[in-house]
């Protein structure tokens, strides 16, 4: 009796490619994101080179027609410069801004740069250094026209629920433009993040400004989404949207309403 022979079709490429997506974005995704990742990728003092891109988006401000948007590219470089913990972290602003005629002006902000000395303190860890801002934009109304230099600090308490903590920013002018306007500002922003399943979390970060030259202010308070994904090699990416409301302001241009938006991603270091 003849064996009847069957030929196996070998399996097409693109079929098995096809097959192999569902099992790339599983590890991608799939893996269960622990508080404590959340936590580390919500702190601004974590101890890996980062990534933001962030957008703050005002539609309506006070006793003032028109909006303002600020593109904020930002990163952050841990180093150990004389032997002690720091990062240093660069701002540098994409803004438009509105005058009192109804137009708008887009064009770069100022650089602010800061290196802070990280300090634990128990389960308390700290931040503090100097920071630097460079008259560096391309169009009068998107900057001040001076150099700014003081200081700034961060304390971060993590819970195993979340993060507590809170940032705190101070500088005043010292040269520049003698035609622009003395600059002496204090920053606070307090943060408030609270951990959901499968990476989600609730978070309130609106900063709080203070015009100390001219006696302006904006308090704004936030609430908002956002969701961590970890990465193979310890890496993350965190995507959010916080609108901000203001409690309380005095001068005109302050944002009445405002939506923070955008996407942080860290790197683990020593690959």
């Amino acid at each position: 009796m003849r064996q009847s022979t069957v030929m196996k079709r070998p399996p097409r490429r693109g079929a098995a490619s096809l097959r192999a997506l569902p099992l790339l974005a599983c590890s991608v995704c799939a893996a269960q994101v622990s508080h404590e990742q959340v936590n580390e990728a919500n702190n601004p003092l974590t101890p890996k080179i980062t990534v933001n891109l962030q957008d703050d988006y005002a539609p309506r401000l006070y006793d003032l027609g028109g909006y303002t948007n600020s593109a904020l590219l930002r990163g952050v470089l841990p180093h150990k410069l004389g032997g002690v913990p720091q990062i240093f972290r660069g701002t540098l602003p994409v803004s438009t801004v509105p005058d009192a005629a109804g137009n708008s002006t887009t064009g770069f902000g100022d650089l602010n740069l800061i290196d802070m000395l990280l300090f634990k303190q128990g389960h308390v860890e700290l931040g503090i250094g100097p920071q630097l801002t460079i008259p560096t934009a391309s169009e009068d109304e998107t900057g001040t026209g001076k150099w700014q230099a003081g200081l700034a600090g961060v304390v971060i308490a993590p819970q195993k629920w979340g993060l507590l903590g809170g940032l705190l920013t101070w500088q005043h002018s010292f040269a520049g433009d003698d035609d622009r306007a003395t600059q002496n500002n204090l920053t606070a922003q307090p943060f408030f993040m609270y951990n959901l399943p499968q990476g989600w979390y609730l978070r309130s970060t609106g900063t709080w400004s203070f015009d100390l030259e001219n006696h302006r202010r904006v308090i704004p308070i936030g609430a908002g989404i956002g969701k961590v994904w970890a990465l193979a090699g310890g890496d993350t990416v965190n995507l959010f949207v916080e609108p901000q409301w203001t409690v309380s302001h005095k001068g005109a241009g302050q944002p009445q309403f405002q939506v923070f938006a955008g996407v942080n991603m860290q790197f683990a270091l020593g690959r």
